[in-house]
Parts: C-alpha cells; structure tokens; sequence
C-alpha cells in the first residue's frame, strides 16, 4: 500500500481491516511501520496537501479531507497555513481559469463564481478580495 502514496495511519488501520486482518494485528503493524519510518501523518498531510493545492482545492477542502483521514489537528495546522496571501493569488487563478479574465458583471454572475469557490474550500475572504481587488498592471 505504502508503494504507491503515502496514507495517514488510520487509513492503513482501515485498509488492512478490510481485508480481513483484526484490529488489534493491524493496529501493531500500523505502530511498527510508524516506529520504522516507513509510515508518517506528517509525510502525508505535507503530500496530500501539496497535490490538492496544485488541483486548485483551498483550505477549508483540504483540511477538511486530512481530518476525515485520522490527522491531528496539529499537523494539520503545521502544513496548512489558512491565513497565508498565496491563497488568494491561487482563488484568482482557479477564478480566472473557470470563468477567464472578466470580473462578474452583475449579482447573478457574482454569487455563481462564490458558490463554485466555495466549493473547492476557500474561505469567505479569499473569495472577496478574489473578486473584489482590482489587478494593477
């Protein structure tokens, strides 16, 4: 399992269970693996993270999916910095990228371009100054 992606260890507590091994035996192996090295929530929130960002997903999206996956809010915070200015230079892209270059032209346009952003897990005032702030060049 460890050979394709990273997994957080409740994710591999669970796989193995599926396939039929009890808890307490998947719970040991998960703990070994994680002594070992070879298994890490912190090697996973950074990796997970990563490639959600680059799919255009916001915060709120990715934190949500590391806690469903058993991470401790702690690591969470740790690689995902909620407040940080390259997040609203990343809702303009995605922003740009859906609906291209125009700003929305009335309320209707406006409140469609918000729901789609909030959608893919950006806060409220991303999306504002996303939507709001005039690009200078």
């Amino acid at each position: 399992m460890l050979a394709r992606r990273e997994h957080s260890g409740q994710e591999l507590q669970a796989k193995l269970c599926a396939k039929g091994y009890p808890e307490g035996v998947a719970g040991e192996v998960v703990a070994a693996l994680v002594r070992e090295g070879l298994a890490s929530d912190a090697r996973f929130a950074e990796a997970l993270s990563s490639v959600r960002r680059v799919r255009g997903y916001g915060p709120l999206r990715i934190r949500h999916e590391l806690e469903q996956r058993g991470v401790s809010g702690e690591l969470i915070d740790r690689w995902l910095d909620m407040s940080g200015a390259d997040w609203i230079e990343q809702v303009r892209r995605v922003r740009e990228k859906k609906f291209g270059q125009q700003k929305p032209k009335d309320f209707a346009e406006r409140a469609r371009q918000m729901r789609f952003l909030q959608q893919r897990g950006y806060t409220h005032d991303q999306i504002t100054q996303a939507l709001t702030t005039d690009d200078l060049d």
